[in-house]
């Protein structure tokens, strides 16, 4: 089964809390992942901020396109309840 993002929030820097659908919960820190021609405009912290949530896919996206898999998120997560 594909992991689903249902709730994130911003902690610190380019940290995420993460919740999903099976109740896992935890921090992502995306920092490491922030490069290449789409992830590039999220090295500014306040457009990293940006992120929502997508309805149908699942997993955070940015205004400009960037997202990343859940499976992703999920595997690099820190989990924390």
């Amino acid at each position: 089964m594909i992991p689903r993002v249902i709730d994130a929030k911003h902690e610190h820097d380019f940290v995420i809390h993460l919740k999903f659908s099976d109740g896992t919960e935890g921090e992502v820190d995306l920092e490491e992942e922030l490069y290449g021609e789409v992830f590039q405009p999220l090295v500014d912290l306040d457009y990293f901020k940006q992120f929502t949530v997508h309805p149908e896919l699942h997993t955070l996206t940015w205004p400009n396109g960037a997202d990343f898999a859940p499976e992703f998120l999920f595997e690099k997560m820190k989990v924390t309840a």
